[in-house]
């Protein structure tokens, strides 16, 4: 019985390890914008931001190989210790997450699965718990392969894994969780459903007694309960009001951030989300780390798309002075409007990267090295779909 709880707790362990991995192995690039998160507003280490990247395919890589490890039964000892090590630094990192809540989502699981701050430390106490019992029980684990083999094996794990992260970056990741996947209608994932539970607020009263000078701070729950603050006559008069402070989150739809308003502030979300031709949207968060190796394929294709009268823009968060610098160096041909960085990172793993619409959903996304050539547009979208 004892064997066969050794085997579970190792099991559950490495699926842990394999899924929290494996979703950040394929999204290298979602897992730097989550170090540069940590970096910038947890730890005011502005100055590690740059090593985000190697971080997040190291880290990531780590991690889904110390599970693989467990869950074949192979490097046990090492990769136990590994795990342990993994947990009890990280466990007293999601405390302080979840008390300090510098960020909202501690992105343990990627984009794949969206805890809180509080789930996330609450989950790393058990994995702890469970990482200390496979650890201390470590010599139970019988190895089944020879030390040569398994270290041969724990190599070609490496470098498919590495290998893999690396491709991802290079082109999009194999698997979007993400909530502007292929196949979604971007209007539907901005709707909230009806009785949906909206955010709760409270605000801050200051008040001032009239007859005794006295200076007093309550919410707006107190005051709106107690009429003795309020009732006609009251010697207690308003002074001043907070800001809205958020007490209870209410539902967010999945896509809550997205709009596309021009240079001189016009909102064009619906115009562009409701029209009924081929409309691609070139995303491009910053222009000035913006790779231009494709921009003459990316040009022609602007000039083909307002030749048979297809939809054409570049959504950036750069502001003016860099996007007339870009188009003098580029010479491109489409028109430029603003959306939050975030979102546009959100939307696609690539800088820039192209996504296609047609009234509001998504055709097709693509990373600026897997740019289709226009002959492969015509007869994969334009010609099957008009």
């Amino acid at each position: 019985m004892k064997q066969i709880l050794l085997i579970i707790a190792r099991i559950v362990l490495a699926i842990v390890f394999i899924f929290s991995g494996f979703v950040k192995v394929i999204d290298p690039l979602g897992s730097t914008y989550k170090f540069a998160d940590y970096f910038h507003d947890a730890f005011s280490m502005d100055w590690m931001i740059p090593a985000s990247f190697v971080l997040a395919i190291v880290m990531s890589a780590i991690e889904f190989l110390f599970g693989i490890a467990l869950l074949i039964n192979i490097r046990v000892k090492i990769s136990s210790l590994g795990v342990l090590l993994f947990m009890i630094v990280f466990t007293p990192l999601t405390l302080y997450i979840a008390i300090a809540d510098p960020v909202q989502d501690c992105g343990c699981f990627g984009d794949a699965l969206i805890v809180t701050n509080w789930q996330t430390f609450y989950k790393n106490i058990i994995i702890l718990i469970i990482a200390f019992i496979v650890f201390y029980f470590r010599k139970s684990y019988k190895p089944f392969l020879s030390i040569r083999k398994e270290w041969i094996i724990t190599v070609i794990l490496a470098i498919l894994t590495f290998g893999l992260s690396i491709y991802c970056y290079k082109h999009l990741p194999l698997m979007d969780f993400r909530p502007y996947k292929v196949g979604t209608h971007i209007p539907d994932g901005m709707k909230m459903p009806d009785g949906a539970p909206v955010d709760e607020y409270i605000y801050n009263y200051v008040l001032k007694n009239t007859e005794t000078g006295e200076d007093l701070e309550i919410n707006s729950e107190e005051y709106v309960n107690d009429s003795i603050y309020w009732y006609e006559g009251s010697p207690w008069e308003f002074i001043d009001s907070s800001e809205p402070i958020l007490i209870k989150k209410g539902y967010t739809p999945p896509i809550h951030d997205f709009s596309i308003t021009s240079q001189d502030g016009y909102d064009i979300t619906d115009i562009v989300l409701e029209d009924e031709r081929f409309y691609f949207l070139l995303i491009a968060y910053d222009l000035n780390e913006s790779s231009i190796s494709k921009q003459e394929q990316i040009n022609k294709l602007t000039n083909y798309c307002t030749n048979n009268n297809y939809g054409f823009i570049c959504m950036t968060s750069s502001i003016d002075i860099h996007i007339k610098e870009f188009v003098d160096k580029t010479k491109a041909p489409y028109e430029f409007y603003s959306t939050d960085e975030i979102t546009l990172k959100t939307i696609v793993r690539a800088n820039p990267g192209l996504v296609l619409l047609k009234k509001g959903t998504i055709l097709g996304k693509w990373h600026y090295n897997d740019i289709p050539e226009i002959e492969k547009f015509e007869n994969d979208f334009f010609k099957k779909r008009k």
